[in-house]
Parts: structure tokens; C-alpha cells; sequence
């Protein structure tokens, strides 16, 4: 592979307005704490209650996309929560106290990682064989929690690629009312991003009580149904600070997103990747349902896999003795399914392989990588965690494959290589 300059790294600056919660310590819990600081926050005269909103605004209007009303939709949500009317106070006031239950969180100050990447649903204006994408990453922030960014851009045949600038501001995405509705943690959510915020300075947050410990590694893929109907879907761990599960993200515009769990037995695990379309009738998912070996599975549905699937493939060479993983979907060539794989050698090191799956029976391995495509050397071997290279997705755009991927659980590297390069790396297992 031909690894690329460019990097995408951590950035503190990159802040969202997001709701504060205050704790549960003392009598009657967060409502009693909540009304206490309301009643305060009336109790100002007109003056110093001018002259505290002042102060926020000084310190924050700049840093956020239209922050007053941000403060104001709060307002109203501490309302509804705490049952008062506040018919008298003054529109200022209102969003005074908004402020109090907001806060700034930093949500990729810690690291940015494990990027998948899709072609983008607007191709209009592409010419060349040039191919407009959606690049996800998951950004870790403030309390090590992980949520989805994005990123746009447009990929060239020639290997090259251009990432879409990010404004200023980013935005929280918004639970839509399924959020009220659901009486458990097993309900599907939708989120939606706001109307005149770009997909770039979007994010999504863990909202449901199995995701509050972070929304980890989606893998991204353009899914098929046939007729040219495509949806875009992505496998991710929700992770809840104690256990985990597979859950999907889908979406047809990158507009409004479903988050929805994935059922059965199957979906206990992390790392799944789904096939870009239906084979032999049926939805096929990669995954490593015993912790080290990879495993080919089958479903009718697309969000219920019951069956642990066949044995696809087991370690084989010194670099992925510990352990193997795929890294995104399956990519269809004119050969068969390319599969990215990750495997953990020795003292834990990570290492980018691929494997070669037939057409019509993805079962059957036809070749593998017997070296690795790319390890972490030099300085990408420091971060978070070190000695690692992962990936959850390529994008194939011609014959080249653009393939960004996390450096040490810290940031992001790019790089570029040919589908005929990586079947010459590929021993003949047939």
C-alpha cells in the first residue's frame, strides 16, 4: 500500500452545545437540584440578570451555531421536565436558565479513529470516474466516550482524494419523538441532523442506555435491495460501560438515521460487517463470533441473526496468531469479494491483511495475504494505544482502493493501492 501525507488528527477545539445534567446526589435527587437552580437563576434582579447573560454570550455565542436558540429549546425541555410555568419570565431569562443546563462537550479532543467510507448518495457533477464519498469516524471525547462523526469528500481513479472543509461550528444530531415513545432499551431511535447543518459538522451521540458508554466502530456499507434502491448501512458496537451489542445504523439520505439493535444470538458480538447485497436470497454478515476466528453468516432479516455462522477462516501466519477480524464490508471485484482483514501478532500488534471470497459462495477463501498490507512503524506505532493500524471499510474507485485507517487509536491516516497489487500479495489457496 502507498500510504498517503495527509492525517486527520484530535482537535479540542471542536466542541457541540450539548445538555448538562446535573448529579443525583442529595434529597429528591437531580428534579429537586434542577428546580433549586431555576429558582435561583429567577431570583436575580433584571440587572444581574442581564449582566450574567452577557457573560455567557460574551464567552460562548461565537464558539456555536445559533446558540441562543440552543439556550431557549433547553428552556423549554427543563419546563416540560420539571412541570413550572414560566409564562412571566422574559425571553432573556428563559434563555439565561437554558444556559445553566447546557455545557460544551468536546467530543473528538481524545482521539480520532477506525474511518469507514462509502460512495456518497449525490454523484451529481462527478466526471473521470471521480467518486464523491462519506468517510464515518468514531471520535472519542471528554469521559473516553465515542460517538460518529463525518466526513465528505471526493476520491479520484488515480488514488488521490480531497476532504470537503469543516465550518466552525459542529451540531449534536436530534432524538426525533421515537425517543419519548420507547419503553425500553430494545426500541429502534431515530436521530436527524439539523436542516441547515452539513453532514461534516454532524454528530451522533449515544442516546439509549445500552449506548451511553460510546457508539464504537461503525462499518459502513452501500447496501443493494435491487432496482436501484440503495440504503446505507453500518454495523456499530453500543457499548454501555459494562456490556456490549451489534446494533445498525441506516439511513437513505445521511439526513435522519435509524438506530436500531440487531437480534438473536449473533448479535452479542462486535465487529460485524454486512455484505452490500443480498446472496443466494439471503443477507450475509462477516464477524468473529468466538473472539479469534472469522465466521460467514446468513440471515433473512437484516436485524435479526440468530445463527453463529460457518468457520471462514482461522489464523494461519505469525502476525495474526492472536487473533483475526475483518475491517468493513466485503468489496465486490471482478475476481470475488475482497476482504479486509485486521490480525494481532505478537505483543499485541495490529496489522492490515485481505482475503480473497468466491462470487456466488462468499464461504469459499480462494487466496489471503500471507504478509501483511500495512503495520504501524515509526511514529504511528505511539497513541492511545499502540503498535495498531485498523480500519473498518475501503472505497474502491476504479481499480484503486482508498483505504483510511486508524493510527494507535489516536488518528487517521490514509492509503492508496490497487486491486491487481492486492491480488498479487494473495497466496493461491485453492
Amino acid at each position: 500500500m502507498r500510504v498517503l501525507e495527509q492525517r486527520l488528527h484530535a482537535d479540542p477545539s471542536r466542541v457541540v452545545l450539548r445538555p448538562f445534567h446535573l448529579g443525583w446526589q442529595g434529597p429528591g435527587g437531580e428534579s429537586a437540584r434542577a428546580r433549586k437552580l431555576v429558582d435561583d437563576v429567577v431570583s436575580l434582579t433584571e440587572s444581574e440578570a442581564d449582566e450574567e447573560y452577557a457573560r455567557v454570550l460574551h464567552d460562548f455565542e461565537e464558539r456555536h451555531w445559533q446558540t441562543e436558540l440552543l439556550f431557549e429549546e433547553r428552556y423549554i425541555q427543563m419546563e416540560r421536565m420539571l412541570g413550572f410555568d414560566g409564562d412571566e419570565l422574559s425571553q432573556q431569562r428563559k434563555r439565561l436558565i437554558g444556559a445553566y443546563f447546557c455545557h460544551e462537550y468536546t467530543y473528538a479532543a481524545a482521539a480520532l479513529m477506525n474511518p469507514s467510507i462509502v460512495p456518497h448518495p449525490d454523484q451529481s457533477g462527478m466526471s473521470g470516474g471521480a467518486v464523491r464519498f462519506v468517510m464515518s469516524l468514531r471520535a472519542v471525547g471528554e469521559g473516553h466516550i465515542s460517538s460518529i462523526v463525518f466526513r465528505e469528500g471526493i476520491a479520484t481513479p488515480e488514488g488521490s482524494f480531497e476532504l470537503w472543509p469543516q465550518s466552525h461550528f459542529a451540531t449534536a444530531m436530534l432524538p426525533d419523538d421515537s425517543l419519548a415513545a420507547c419503553k425500553s432499551d430494545d426500541c429502534p431511535v431515530t436521530v436527524h441532523r439539523h436542516s441547515e447543518s452539513t453532514l461534516s459538522n454532524s454528530v451522533i451521540f449515544p442516546i439509549t442506555e445500552q449506548q451511553r458508554g460510546g457508539l464504537e466502530d461503525l462499518r459502513l456499507v452501500r447496501f443493494d435491495h435491487g432496482g436501484g434502491d440503495y440504503e446505507w448501512v453500518g454495523t456499530y458496537t453500543a457499548y454501555s460501560g459494562a456490556s456490549i451489542r451489534s446494533e445498525l445504523l441506516r439511513t437513505k439520505d445521511f439526513r435522519r438515521f435509524l438506530l436500531e439493535p440487531i437480534e438473536g444470538r449473533a448479535g452479542r458480538n462486535k465487529g460485524m460487517a454486512l455484505f452490500p447485497e443480498k446472496i443466494g436470497g439471503q443477507y450475509c454478515m462477516v464477524g468473529r463470533q468466538d473472539g479469534k476466528n472469522l465466521f460467514l453468516l446468513r440471515s433473512d432479516r437484516m436485524d435479526r441473526w440468530d445463527d453463529d455462522g460457518v468457520l471462514l477462516m482461522e489464523p494461519e501466519f505469525p502476525w495474526e496468531f492472536v487473533q483475526i477480524g475483518n475491517c468493513g464490508s466485503p468489496i465486490l471485484t471482478d475476481h470475488g469479494w475482497l476482504l479486509l482483514t485486521h490480525g494481532v501478532g505478537a505483543m499485541r500488534k495490529y496489522a492490515l491483511g485481505c482475503a480473497l471470497l468466491d462470487r456466488d459462495d462468499p464461504s469459499k477463501v480462494i487466496a489471503r495475504s500471507r504478509k501483511p498490507l500495512l503495520t504501524a512503524i515509526d511514529a504511528d506505532r505511539f497513541g492511545y494505544v499502540p503498535n495498531v493500524v485498523y480500519t473498518c471499510g475501503a472505497l474502491l474507485v476504479g481499480e484503486q482502493l482508498l483505504v483510511p485507517y486508524g493510527i494507535s487509536d489516536s488518528a487517521v491516516g490514509f492509503a492508496t493501492t490497487s486491486v491487481s497489487e492486492m491480488l498479487a500479495r494473495m497466496l493461491d489457496t485453492a
